[in-house]
């Protein structure tokens, strides 16, 4: 069972009425449709703040990349327009934990850490990705714990754009296999969910990370699990989930 780890607070302000969660848009090049999809929802939504669980990106090699013109560059022009209108705030995914400060600040959203407590209409909101709870993956595991060091990450980030980039390739078509292989991913231990609720003083835990959106009771909490983004899939998956004062509700956007 994973640890228990310390959560960040958040305290919703009270002009906040309604509040947006996504997560795993997995957004590339190779998809424009659900690009397409996530930069109209973020030019729409009427939420006061928008929270992106994690994995907005198939994968990111370093900030430098959305320093020149390209699909990175158009992703930030998208965050920093919605940021004229809504706060956004951003944690980071399995696919994107190398999303850096500069680019962030950039495009004027906030970094959130994993897990935090959200604070809104006098109730605690546990926020995660998700992979963190997914323990019986221990490969996965491992990995994480490899490339979460310092140490990885700045010998990643030394390495030449072109040389970051070929990499991402091998390891998103590594990932592709497996899918195509069958093997089914574990899901979050219900064990370590219902300790962080409890260590958290939470009632819901929402997070991302499976692909497997559903509504789960955990004691007397629940676990909200968020869907991926996929605008080709048949019927399309572009869900939001949208808290309200009277509450939680997805959305299917059209």
């Amino acid at each position: 069972m994973a640890a228990v780890p310390a959560f960040a607070q958040l305290q919703a302000p009270p002009a906040w009425g309604t509040v947006d969660f996504i997560s795993d848009l997995h957004l590339q090049a190779l998809e424009p449709a659900t690009f397409a999809a996530w930069r109209r929802y973020m030019r729409l939504t009427p939420a006061d703040a928008v929270f992106i669980l994690g994995d907005l990106f198939d994968i990111w090699v370093g900030d430098d990349a959305a320093a020149q013109p390209g699909f990175a560059a158009d992703c930030a022009a998208v965050l920093k327009d919605a940021a004229t209108r809504t706060t956004v705030f951003f944690m980071a995914g399995n696919r994107d934990f190398l999303v850096g400060d500069g680019f962030l600040k950039a495009c004027r959203t906030t970094q959130l850490a994993d897990p935090t407590v959200l604070g809104f209409g006098g109730r605690r909101w546990l926020l995660t990705h998700g992979d963190a709870l997914c323990t019986d993956d221990v490969e996965y595991m491992h990995f994480r714990e490899q490339v979460r060091t310092h140490q990885w990450q700045h010998e990643f980030l030394s390495k030449p754009l072109a040389q970051r980039q070929a990499i991402a390739r091998d390891m998103r078509e590594r990932s592709e296999a497996r899918k195509r292989s069958g093997i089914a991913y574990p899901d979050v231990d219900g064990d370590a969910a219902r300790a962080w609720l409890v260590a958290a003083e939470a009632q819901v835990l929402i997070h991302g990370h499976t692909h497997r959106p559903a509504d789960h009771v955990l004691g007397t909490g629940q676990r909200i699990v968020l869907s991926d983004w996929d605008a080709l899939a048949e019927p399309p998956r572009q869900q939001v989930l949208r808290l309200t004062a009277e509450g939680l509700r997805r959305i299917a956007l059209t």
